[in-house]
């Protein structure tokens, strides 16, 4: 109903009826963009050229994963009255030219702050496989594990004030992101539904009983180490000590979103995504670096239709409010939010109305830090071929997002074996970077 009330108004903005007021389509973000646009006052590009120098790199990552191959048809890359999609139908966007799928509305008011590819390409059409490719750029390899997106901004932004792991996955699927060749202590941390309390950081036995046991391992891990001078030094005590540091913190209330008020938590939605998303947004304020917070059951080989239209209920409200929640609270210009899952849906619906995987073409929306809102790149066949125009790897994705956050995507990591690999083997892709 609310994008039935807005109306364009003359200066591109919309106009709510209700209210009467007129909001710009214009976000910080594209504002240097529209700079270059004959119509644009000298003042008005010198604004975009302030409030660019003023935005300095992302600080964290948000991945909202969609796990087992969204349909890019049913969500991101609609083709409206087209034999391929099948009777799915699109809806306008804030972003002018720009649609999505029917069902994400509450996105759609969101678009100025989102760009979308309608181009990614993969030669991965296994689930676990094409997991591994978006969550690390990379192909599978026998002789490495590559670290996901969230490893390397741990590795590349190091915080010591931090008790809670700065690394977290929501709602875990079967392949969470890893640490890889960084090591496991790299790995996402592993918590289920935010209605519940974090697992196994309440001690099972009274206070000073616990005490007396952390006293007890003292005495062993200082036996263990006696005379052993370097070879004794193990990765238990440092192990042992986060642990105390966070069964102890006051940072793990940002994992308990039922300190958020009745109307935010209904805004996010009341499922366990929509408090994923919430409590994505709360850890990052308390110094988490990447947060993964996983929709799984995309993986719609029978009833595509159904089985999307009630992912997408559970994706757009979380998704939408999760936007406009950072963007409140200064937040969406240091946080890069992704929206992707490890593949797309074939555009021939089969007998039992569903669709196959398809990674030849897919889409991912990606929004906040220095990403370009409205931005559309690349085309898929709208007769359903396996060429798109513009293809982008994977590996570019990864690029634009180190890009972003301010890292050097083509420095190289080192392997236990010495090894150079580096952070990305993409390109960075210039069209969604303002």
């Amino acid at each position: 109903m609310e994008s039935l009330m807005r109306t364009q108004n003359a200066e591109g903005g919309t106009r709510n009826e209700e209210s009467g007021l007129v909001t710009s389509r214009l976000p910080r973000r594209g504002f240097l963009a529209a700079a270059g646009l004959a119509w644009l006052t000298p003042l008005g590009t010198r604004l975009a050229r302030a409030a660019e120098k003023d935005h300095g790199p992302a600080k964290s990552v948000i991945v909202l994963w969609m796990g087992g191959g969204p349909s890019q048809l049913e969500t991101f890359d609609p083709k409206p009255g087209t034999d391929i999609a099948a009777g799915t139908r699109a809806i306008d966007t804030a972003a002018r030219g720009v649609q999505l799928a029917a069902g994400l509305e509450q996105l759609a008011d969101q678009m100025g702050h989102v760009g979308l590819v309608r181009s990614l390409v993969s030669l991965e059409g296994d689930h676990e496989r094409g997991t591994y490719l978006l969550k690390t750029g990379y192909r599978p390899d026998p002789t490495v594990v590559h670290p996901s997106i969230g490893a390397i901004v741990c590795h590349d932004f190091p915080d010591a004030g931090v008790d809670i792991p700065r690394h977290v996955s929501i709602l875990p699927g079967q392949w969470p992101a890893r640490g890889g060749m960084l090591g496991a202590e790299y790995d996402a941390f592993k918590v289920h539904d935010p209605a519940k309390k974090v697992p196994d950081v309440t001690p099972t036995v009274p206070a000073d009983r616990f005490d007396t046991r952390l006293k007890d391992l003292d005495v062993v891990e200082g036996a263990f180490a006696k005379g052993r001078g370097q070879a004794g030094a193990t990765g238990h005590r440092d192990t042992m000590d986060r642990a105390r540091r966070l069964m102890s913190s006051e940072q793990l209330r940002a994992f308990d979103v039922s300190r958020e008020s009745a109307s935010i938590r209904k805004e996010y939605g009341e499922t366990p995504f929509g408090r994923g998303c919430l409590a994505a947004r709360r850890l990052l304020e308390v110094g988490a670096r990447c947060v993964e917070v996983t929709l799984d059951g995309w993986d719609s080989h029978a009833n595509n239709h159904q089985i999307h239209s009630r992912l997408v209920g559970v994706l757009d409200p979380a998704f939408a409010a999760l936007l406009r929640d950072l963007k409140t609270r200064d937040m969406l210009r240091h946080t890069v939010v992704l929206c992707v899952g490890e593949f797309g849906r074939t555009p021939i619906v089969n007998a039992l109305g569903g669709r196959d995987h398809w990674p030849h073409t897919f889409s991912a929306a990606i929004a906040g830090g220095r990403i370009r809102g409205g931005v559309v790149v690349g085309e898929s066949d709208p007769a359903g071929g396996k060429q798109p125009k513009e293809p982008v790897p994977v590996a570019n994705l990864h690029a634009t997002i180190f890009k972003a956050l301010g890292i050097d995507w083509e420095k190289t990591l080192k392997t236990p074996i010495r090894r150079t690999i580096r952070r990305s083997e993409g390109t960075p892709i210039k069209e969604l970077l303002s």
